[in-house]
C-alpha cells in the first residue's frame, strides 16, 4: 500500500500508548500506560506515545500537554518523538486514495437509524456507489471478516461474526478520519509490533486484523487486560468523568495499578521512589499473571 507507510520492523519489539486528549489521565488510563510500558521494557523493547487527536469536538484544550506531563511525573518516558494523529492527514489520505483505486472501498449514505432499523449490522446497501454522494462516509470492503484470534492475555478470542464481517467506516460523514483507519495506519507507520490495551477493544481488534490483511501488512501481537469498572458497572473513562490521578504522589497509584495487573509488588515498595518501583516492575513483569477476566470491579 502507501509508500508513506514504513516497512515492517518485526525483529524489534515496539509497543505504544495512544491516549485521546478528551480529558486528563485517570486510573484506567494509568493501567493502560503502565501495562504497555512494562511489557515493552521487560522485553528490551521501545515504548512510543501517540496522541489520538483526530476528533476535535471531543478534545479538551490543554489535555495533550497535560497527558504527557503526567506520564513524565509517573516515570513513564517514551523513546521517540510523540506522534500526533492530527499531523497524519497526508498519510491517511494516501491510504484512502489507494483503497479507492483498488476498488476496496465505497461511499455510503446510510444513517445510523437506517442501520439500526435493519438489525444494527450494516448489510452493504451502498456497495454500488462508486462516486461521492452528498453527506456520505467511506467504507472498506471487508473481504476478510476475521472473527477469531489469539490474544496474549485472554488467549482465544471469538467476536460477533456478523459484526466482524461488516464493511466498516474509514472516513466519517463529517470528513473526520475513522478510528479504525487511523489506528491501523499509524501502527504500521510506527512499526508497532505489540499492542497491550483494555478489553473494551477486543471486538475492534478483529476488524483491525482484517484491515491488516486487506493492506497486506503483518499485524502486531495483541494483548487485552481487564477493564477497571466501578461498583455500578461503569468503565473508568474520561466520558464517565473518572478522577484524575495524583500528580504529586505517583507511587500509590503505580502500586495499585501493578496490583490490578496481577504483578503482586512487595508491600515495602509502597515506600519506594517512582524509579525504584518501576525498576522492580520491569524486572518482574509477567504478562501471564495479568488476570484473564474482561472486567475487574474496583
Amino acid at each position: 500500500m502507501s509508500q508513506s507507510l514504513r516497512p515492517d520492523t518485526s525483529s524489534i519489539y515496539r509497543g505504544r500508548f495512544a491516549p485521546s486528549p478528551s480529558g486528563l489521565l485517570h486510573f484506567g488510563s494509568l493501567i493502560a500506560a503502565l501495562a504497555s510500558y512494562l511489557d515493552a521494557k521487560h522485553n528490551n523493547g521501545q515504548w512510543l506515545v501517540r496522541i489520538e487527536d483526530i476528533d476535535p469536538p471531543r478534545e479538551k484544550v490543554g489535555a495533550s500537554a497535560a497527558i504527557l506531563t503526567t506520564l513524565e511525573n509517573y516515570g513513564l518516558h517514551w523513546d521517540e518523538e510523540v506522534l500526533y494523529q492530527s499531523q497524519q492527514d497526508k498519510v491517511y489520505r494516501e491510504v484512502l486514495a489507494e483503497l479507492g483505486q483498488q476498488q476496496l472501498s465505497y461511499y455510503c449514505r446510510c444513517t445510523r437509524g437506517e442501520i439500526k432499523a435493519t438489525g444494527g449490522i450494516y448489510q452493504g446497501h451502498c456497495r454500488h456507489l462508486s462516486q461521492p454522494a452528498s453527506n456520505s462516509a467511506i467504507r472498506i470492503i471487508n473481504t476478510m471478516g476475521i472473527s477469531q484470534y489469539h490474544d496474549l492475555i485472554q488467549h482465544s478470542v471469538t467476536c460477533n461474526t456478523e459484526l466482524a464481517q461488516e464493511d466498516f467506516i474509514v472516513l466519517r460523514k463529517d470528513g473526520l478520519f475513522a478510528y479504525q483507519l487511523a489506528v491501523v495506519v499509524d501502527d504500521i507507520y510506527q512499526g508497532i509490533t505489540h499492542v497491550i490495551r483494555g478489553c473494551d477493544l477486543l471486538e475492534p481488534t478483529a476488524r483491525q486484523l482484517s484491515f491488516y490483511q486487506i493492506l497486506q501488512r503483518n499485524p502486531p501481537k495483541f494483548g487485552h487486560f481487564p477493564l477497571a469498572v466501578t461498583q455500578q458497572g461503569f468503565k473508568l473513562s474520561k466520558q464517565n468523568n473518572a478522577a484524575e490521578i495524583d500528580q504529586k504522589n505517583p507511587v500509590p497509584s503505580l502500586f495499585a495499578a501493578l496490583t490490578f495487573l496481577g504483578q503482586q509488588p512487595p508491600k515495602q515498595l509502597q515506600q519506594a521512589s517512582v524509579t525504584e518501583l518501576l525498576t522492580w516492575a520491569i524486572a518482574h513483569w509477567s504478562i501471564t499473571q495479568v488476570p484473564k477476566s474482561q472486567e475487574i470491579v474496583l
